[in-house]
């Protein structure tokens, strides 16, 4: 299927311009077939039965499993389903043995949720370091050479940011923490939605990122890791293999785990997904990966940069309006972030709805720190491009930008 065949898949781009799927995609029509089709014709729980229902949809729950650990090249991994990458990194952070004085590395660039559960760990004695950018948004790989030591027990970064829209140099970075022993988690809710992401290549001991923000359902989530190293975030149905209770050890137990805990956990994912999952979710994001995979990922980039591209080259050129990011369109995906002088972003996003149908998310965008650092009191507006956006909306967007900054 060619992009430009994709948009009778989806209703609000008939009669608004969305262009805030850094927020929340929108999602296609065979997405939400396949979640119907779950919920009318096989609507069971998963691995808790043998009668014909629970059957087919206990299968179609490990194919969806399957599904997103090829798209990401993860098979030799685990892929746990979770809610939102929030969920996913919350995982990582309770999950791993943290002792006093461990060293955790971050950035001032992160989404909140890959820098609170960072921050809460100070309170196990956990040092954080976080990291400050060049002046485009981008990080020379020598400031993480110099900050990750030896005591430095994970790494975590956004691959891209969802500000800026610039990408980071990962490989590179994994690098570094392979040769000191740390973890390195990236977050990927702004990367894996956009171009090809492959973990092998990347080299990442954990990856995170959101359905809903790639033609998937919201409430669905991935957490990706190399080796079972975590602690379950929770227990409870479907994550044991055998329960003791009053010192009473069965045949088929492990030993130590039942005397000191009571219970064995099983393999794989499921030891991560306690209690009943989001299965039409689980199911739908699959879905969305194979709408995906068949545009082809390459394709999606080329789409992105092409609307991209033109937006930037415009924006750049109406007088009062401030562009942030690099201009160079190879270091950034398809999220522009711009101000217009002595307007505030939230009436900028609100005249852009009302005078042309154009959506747009205004504000912190969930990155307070970086608003900071950046001088942004109020934050910024941001343009967020996907596959069904057009060049006609790009110039729609730009000629009311131009409009609205005649105001000033």
């Amino acid at each position: 299927m060619n992009i430009e065949d994709c948009l009778a898949d989806f209703r609000i781009p008939q009669y608004l311009h969305y262009m805030d799927s850094a927020a929340t995609s929108l999602i296609p029509e065979p997405v939400i077939a396949s979640m119907n089709e779950y919920d009318l014709q096989y609507r069971a729980n998963v691995g808790r039965g043998m009668h014909r229902l629970t059957r087919v949809a206990t299968q179609r729950y490990q194919d969806a499993h399957d599904i997103v650990s090829s798209f990401i090249g993860g098979d030799e991994g685990i892929t746990v389903f979770t809610r939102n990458t929030t969920e996913a990194i919350n995982t990582v952070a309770a999950g791993l043995d943290w002792q006093p004085g461990d060293r955790l590395v971050t950035t001032v660039m992160e989404h909140h949720s890959n820098l609170l559960p960072w921050l809460r760990l100070r309170q196990k004695g956990v040092e954080i370091v976080i990291l400050q950018p060049g002046p485009e948004g981008i990080f020379d790989t020598e400031v993480f050479n110099e900050a990750v030591t030896a005591d430095t027990k994970l790494v975590a970064i956004s691959h891209v940011s969802n500000v800026l829209g610039t990408v980071q140099p990962v490989r590179e970075i994994a690098g570094i923490c392979k040769e000191r022993g740390a973890y390195f988690l990236v977050d990927g809710a702004q990367s894996v939605p956009h171009f090809p992401v492959n973990i092998q290549d990347m080299g990442c001991d954990f990856l995170c990122f959101s359905g809903h923000k790639m033609l998937g359902p919201t409430g669905t989530g991935v957490l990706w890791m190399r080796d079972a190293v975590l602690s379950p975030l929770m227990v409870g149905g479907g994550t044991v293999d055998d329960v003791v209770i009053e010192g009473v050890i069965t045949e088929n137990a492990d030993t130590e785990d039942a005397i000191t805990e009571g219970y064995t956990l099983t393999e794989g994912y499921k030891r991560y997904e306690a209690g009943t999952p989001h299965i039409s979710g689980a199911i739908g994001l699959a879905q969305a990966v194979k709408y995906l995979e068949n545009l082809g990922m390459d394709a999606v980039f080329r789409h992105e940069q092409k609307l991209a591209s033109r937006l930037l080259a415009e924006l750049v050129g109406i007088d009062n309006v401030t562009v942030y990011g690099p201009q160079d369109i190879k270091n950034r995906i398809g999220v522009v972030s711009f101000t217009i002088d002595r307007i505030h972003p939230h009436e900028i996003a609100y005249l852009l709805d009302e005078r042309a149908a154009v959506l747009v998310r205004s504000g912190d965008h969930c990155c307070i720190p970086l608003m900071k650092y950046m001088g942004l009191e109020n934050g910024t507006v941001r343009a967020s491009l996907y596959l069904y956006n057009t060049l006609e909306e790009i110039d729609l967007l730009i000629e009311t930008i131009e409009e609205i900054a005649r105001i000033v």
